[in-house]
């Protein structure tokens, strides 16, 4: 258990992610995704000693970094306060939507009866840069600082054999203070703007950061930025935010959801800085283990359901990306945002999880053009080709070689996943006219296969749904919260009351099983790959009837600083593993507007 935790609050647009602004204030990194590069490039201060820009407040000369008191505007945008000598200072830090930029701004307000100097501004460092694909690995570049008429200031710019990646700053106000030295093939700047302030008087300085492939592309996003003014773009993102706001009448929940939603919407979903592609991930934070790679599974289970509910064109857009640039290694376990292969392994699950995102998109939609234009009858022929290498020579079952926590397998024909197949079949059945009676027929021998050879008894007379067979006579009685077994009636398989499965549950949440954790202050189910309680597990709690215990877990712990992590302490309830888990916060958001928002109208997506 990480004893030691750092408060985040994370933000970011499409192009931009800052996920590491920490309590100070000081944004330790920020990053944006390459094609080029098939992952991250982050920016980053000096690992712990100083960071890539720490704000500046100082009155009358006196530097102060109080304890700061943090918000959130419509539930994503960072916002802290501050009072000092009389000056209230209130920051906030916002990526507005569609800029390759950002600002970090300053409000200051004179409610002393003396007149004051107020000096504000960033210190920080660019020391280091990493490409970041799961694991960090330090660039072989140079960072230079130097002065650039393209914004008659400072610009930061990273070089390989051109250059790369540029950072630019620009002030709303004269800057007093300019410095910058070129330091170990990094750099370490100051900027500074002084302002006087009456007393009752107040005044707004906001710093605008450009990112770009070079100098003139990074100070024209600040620029711009600039020229928009933070008033106008502010407004515009927080209309934007508010418009895909999903609502509770619970309103502690409601924030819950709202920053998971968010957090899900703007860190599993990215464009790439230089292609300007939308990709898919697991994580644009590297404070997940496995950040910046594709998950067939994470992106179309948890995050896509998440992201139909506030904004049906982007989950159109990601559905056109997993089968235009990810299809072709299908069911593969991990690949790079440009659908290379990453981690090789078959997985039954990543093969499903399209076609289920593909059918509840067209649920909620009504948009059934999508079909046609993805070649649907194409896809199915894809699809059953892989299938049929992993079927059993006899049944109708099909094996994988992954489970869905990415661990090998026990015994290889996993329940959970053999419903998968089921209602797979059963969707391209509807999709199909030259195959519907076959589809439909291979749907239903699953589903019989999975009743007749996916059962044991647990050793006490119940029978119960097995998590796994070898078909030989071997079961594995177990349950996985990235695909639990209590999830069959979410998939439509059996209803909740079905004895077989109420016997299932009633035995994975037993002392039976050592990670049900159960009597434990947050319990809830875990498994052996990260071994505490998991978010995953809440969700997967919300939409299999447990809503009120899944609730009061989460109005108590803590988690992530409220985002959704892999797995939470069992006595604490603080992240142990897997933090800034974004497609876990989709899920969990997606699980508990289901079970606790209030329902929007259908709405139908144009062509």
């Amino acid at each position: 258990m990480n004893s030691a935790i750092t408060n985040y609050y994370p933000t970011g647009n499409e192009y931009i992610s800052i996920p590491t602004l920490n309590e100070s204030g000081d944004i330790e990194s920020i990053n944006v995704l390459s094609m080029r590069h098939r992952g991250l490039l982050e920016m980053c201060g000096d690992m712990g000693k100083a960071p890539l820009m720490s704000p500046i407040v100082k009155v009358d000369g006196t530097k102060h970094n109080e304890r700061k008191q943090w918000s959130r505007l419509e539930h994503w945008i960072p916002s802290w306060m501050l009072d000092v000598k009389g000056i209230q200072v209130e920051s906030v830090i916002c990526a507005p939507m569609g800029e390759k930029a950002f600002y970090y701004s300053y409000t200051l307000k004179n409610s002393s009866k003396e007149r004051k100097k107020v000096t504000v501004g960033f210190t920080g460092t660019w020391a280091i840069t990493y490409h970041t694909v799961n694991e960090q690995k330090r660039m072989r570049t140079e960072v230079e600082a130097y002065k650039s008429l393209w914004n008659e200031g400072m610009m930061f710019e990273m070089y390989g054999e051109t250059p790369l990646l540029a950072l630019c700053p620009m002030s709303s106000h004269p800057l007093t203070i300019e410095e910058f030295e070129n330091k170990n093939r990094g750099v370490v700047y100051t900027i500074e703007t002084e302002v006087d302030l009456s007393p009752g008087e107040e005044e707004e300085i906001t710093f605008y950061w450009g990112v770009g492939l070079e100098e003139v592309s990074a100070a024209t996003a600040a620029k711009e930025l600039m020229r928009q003014t933070r008033k106008k773009v502010e407004s515009k993102t927080r209309e934007w935010l508010f418009t895909r706001k999903l609502k509770s009448s619970d309103k502690e929940l409601e924030s819950i959801i709202n920053l998971n939603s968010f957090f899900n919407y703007f860190y599993a979903i990215g464009n790439t800085y230089d292609t300007e592609e939308l990709v898919l991930v697991t994580s644009r934070s590297p404070r997940y283990y496995v950040s910046a790679a594709y998950w067939d599974r994470d992106s179309m289970l948890w995050s896509f359901p998440n992201v139909l509910h506030i904004d049906h064109q982007k989950a159109k857009e990601m559905l056109l990306y997993v089968f235009k640039k990810q299809w072709r290694n299908r069911g593969i376990h991990s690949r790079f945002i440009d659908g290379t292969v990453l981690e090789p392994g078959f997985e039954l699950d990543e093969l499903c999880a399209p076609f289920l995102a593909l059918d509840k998109y067209i649920q909620s939609t009504d948009d059934s053009g999508i079909l046609d234009e993805l070649n649907a009858q194409q896809l199915i022929d894809e699809f059953l080709s892989v299938l049929m290498e992993n079927k059993h020579s006899i049944h109708a079952l099909y094996r994988t070689f992954l489970q869905p926590t990415d661990d090998p397998v026990v015994y290889p024909y996993l329940t959970y996943n053999n419903v998968l197949v089921w209602r797979t079949l059963e969707i391209c059945s509807r999709w199909s006219d030259k195959r519907r009676t076959e589809l439909h027929s291979m749907a239903e021998m699953t589903k019989e296969a999975i009743w007749n050879y996916m059962i044991t008894n647990n050793g006490e007379g119940q029978k119960i749904f097995s998590w796994a067979t070898d078909l030989k006579g071997g079961f594995h009685i177990y349950d996985e919260p990235p695909g639990s077994l209590q999830l069959l009636p979410y998939y439509g398989f059996c209803s909740k009351d079905e004895p077989v499965l109420m016997e299932t549950i009633k035995e994975i949440r037993s002392e039976k099983n050592k990670y049900s954790f159960k009597g434990k202050q947050f319990e809830e189910l875990g498994c052996s790959h990260a071994e505490h309680p998991w978010v995953l597990g809440i969700a997967n709690s919300l939409l299999s009837g447990r809503k009120e215990e899944a609730k009061d877990l989460l109005l108590r712990a803590p988690l992530d600083n409220g985002i959704a992590c892999e797995s939470f302490h069992e006595e604490t309830g603080v992240s142990t593993t897997g933090e800034h888990f974004a497609t876990c916060a989709g899920f969990l958001a997606y699980a508990l507007y289901e079970a606790f928002g209030e329902k929007k109208v259908k709405h139908h997506v144009k062509n």
